[in-house]
């Protein structure tokens, strides 16, 4: 899981490197990504079978919901401040939770609310610091809220169908339903798609969807919601460290307080109760 977000963490940067628009490169990361992972899916022993209906339809499901929250997230990115499009972006790190509570019917432990109010605060303390309303940006707002409920929506399309599919033709078969919703989006928005380079998309692809989303995936189904959720929030951390690193961002005392307090809530959200 951690691997995995910190993979997904490092795709925006190739986003930017690519000389694509920000849809079109989407769809590249998915169309690229398709053959890697039907090899995957030979070598790891695991087969697509009969699938009946309702394994098609939430892994067709998970593949639009997917084509969704890259055509919004990549839009919202361009018209939001990067503050305002990682927060709300986020939001999939408590309603993917919420969802296995109320599958589970179950409230959460002590710990547990103490990790999600501590992941809670750091988030705040990470990102709201920069946080602004503006009229301006109302649509880039709203662009990269619906990023983050398309995002929701396809983690539980995928929990769904993984448990009986398997990790990698689930991821297969979403990602092919994605790339056909997205060509026509960016054909559409953004005009010509062809790049000149390729090497940024060839790495968002092997990176982003090969081995963030594969990652992803997997843990979806042997790690509860909770601790996927609030694993999400490795992505804002990495993004601080990147931008601390590389392009000299300062790093101030409530960034460095919200980053540590989503640190002690990943160690909480693993302590089981007693007895």
């Amino acid at each position: 899981m951690l691997i995995g977000n910190v993979a997904l963490a490092i795709g925006p940067w190739f986003v930017r490197m690519a000389d694509v628009g920000p849809v079109a490169s989407g769809f590249w990361r998915l169309a690229l990504a398709i053959p890697f992972l039907f090899v995957i899916v030979r070598l790891s022993g695991q087969r697509f079978g009969r699938i009946g209906v309702g394994l098609w339809m939430a892994t067709i499901l998970a593949g639009a919901f997917f084509a969704l929250d890259l055509a919004c997230w990549h839009e919202g990115i361009l018209r939001a401040k990067l503050a305002n499009a990682t927060l709300l972006g986020n939001v999939s790190t408590f309603l993917f939770p919420a969802y296995g509570f109320v599958v589970a019917r179950i409230l959460p432990g002590r710990w547990q609310t103490l990790a999600i109010a501590l992941a809670a605060t750091g988030t705040v303390l990470l990102l709201g610091r920069s946080y602004q309303l503006s009229p301006d940006r109302l649509a880039g707002d709203l662009f990269c809220l619906a990023a983050g409920l398309s995002y929701t929506g396809y983690m539980i399309a995928v929990d769904r169908a993984r448990a009986t599919l398997g990790t990698w033709p689930t991821l297969a078969i979403a990602t092919v339903v994605a790339a056909v919703v997205l060509l026509p989006a960016a054909l559409l928005i953004e005009g010509p798609i062809w790049p000149h380079h390729w090497g940024p998309l060839i790495a968002l692809a092997i990176g982003s969807q090969v081995v963030g989303q594969g990652l992803l995936v997997y843990a979806i189904g042997t790690l509860p919601p909770l601790i996927v959720g609030l694993a999400l929030l490795v992505q804002p951390l990495v993004a601080a460290a990147i931008g601390w690193g590389i392009y000299g961002e300062r790093l101030t005392a409530p960034d460095m307080t919200g980053a540590l307090l989503i640190a002690i809530a990943l160690v909480l959200v693993r302590r089981r109760p007693a007895g």
